[in-house]
């Protein structure tokens, strides 16, 4: 067998293994609060103009920008067989150092803390 095959078959068997767990493994134990078409925390049948915490979306939005770095990251392994490796390491280096600085400044302005 070839390479190619070996790993379609690798995939093809941990895919399905992984979703017969993952139909055999949960516990289902609906109640009202589950089977209620929302569950963001509000009351559906309340007012809508009940203030909602903006921290709590403050996070939301850094945990996004914070994520978008793994995506940005992600092809670079694959970086090395390029023409030019040193000046795609170095793009990736300074897309770290800016995400870094970013989470620095959030850190000391305190935009990062839950609780007050």
């Amino acid at each position: 067998m070839n390479l190619l095959t070996t790993v379609m078959i690798i995939t093809a068997a941990l895919s399905t293994i992984l979703a017969i767990v993952s139909f055999w493994l949960p516990q289902m134990n609906p109640d009202q609060e589950k089977l209620s078409p929302y569950e963001c925390g509000f009351d559906p049948l309340g007012s809508a103009r009940l203030p909602f915490s903006l921290r709590f979306f403050l996070v939301a939005i850094l945990f996004l920008l914070f994520d978008l770095e793994i995506v940005l990251l992600l092809p670079l392994p694959w970086s090395n067989q390029l023409l030019s490796p040193l000046l795609t390491f170095s793009w990736a280096a300074a897309v770290l150092i800016l995400l870094t600085l970013g989470l620095v400044y959030e850190w000391l302005q305190g935009g990062l803390e839950w609780a007050e």
